[in-house]
This record gives structure tokens, sequence and C-alpha cells, in this order.
């Protein structure tokens, strides 16, 4: 990986009921588990980081394939619902992004969200591996 462009580093201790934080302190966060798996809901979780970062890969993704197709976005979010889904063996997650884009016409919506998907790092890093459903809302 020596052609890497940027490098994020963190450390984790104690797994889902300990804490997280980057080397350069911007992220600093307690862990724990939700209220629905049994939890006191007082830390974030993987789960919410994931859908956290991936919302915010995407957006960055549908910039760039939005100016490279002439597309004026305008005023636009994105909701990343990310479910942690039990399985045979152990867990696996889902994911569902949800483009908010009011100046746009659903089909130019459409192709953008699906274009964008297709150079998002976190859509290229779970393709195949995590289903992940979009939508305009």
């Amino acid at each position: 990986m020596s052609d890497a462009l940027y490098t994020a580093k963190a450390h984790a201790v104690g797994g889902r009921q300990g804490t997280a934080r980057t080397d350069d302190g911007h992220l600093d966060v307690t862990l724990g588990y939700p209220k629905s798996l049994g939890g006191d809901g007082s830390g974030t979780n993987p789960e919410q980081l994931f859908a956290a970062g991936y919302a915010a890969c995407f957006l960055g993704a549908l910039g760039l394939v939005a100016r490279n197709q002439g597309v004026k976005l305008g005023e636009h979010s994105l909701d990343s619902e990310v479910d942690l889904i039990k399985d045979e063996t152990s867990f696996h997650i889902g994911v569902r992004l949800t483009l908010n884009a009011p100046d746009l016409d659903r089909e130019t919506a459409e192709k953008v969200l699906h274009a964008a998907h297709e150079v998002c790092p976190y859509s290229k890093a779970t393709r195949g591996n995590v289903q992940v459903e979009l939508k305009v809302a």
C-alpha cells in the first residue's frame, strides 16, 4: 500500500464496551452496547461509526460524480443506516443509503446515486460482502 494518499490511524481498547481514539485526537469516543442489544446506550457503537463514515465518504463520491456529469446537486444530504444482523455463524451488516436531493428530479438523483456507488471507496470495500440498498427520498 505504498501508494496511499492518506492513512487514518485509530486505537481501540475493550471492544464494544471500551474506547476508540484516532492518533490526532479528533475522534475520541466511549463505546457501548445500544439499549436494543442490552446496553445502557451511553456510548457509540461500531455500526454508528461505520454509518457516519460511509455517509461522509459517499457524499464526497456523489459530489465528484455530479461535477463530472455536469449535475448541480443543490441542497442535498445522505441518510445512512447500518444494520447488525445475526446469521448462522455470527453477525454481518447491511446498509441503506438514502439520498435527499430536492433540487433534482428522481431520474437524475437515481443516476448520480448509483454512479457514486460505483466510485465511493466504502462501496468498493463492501461490494460483494455487504448488501447495500440505495434509494432516493
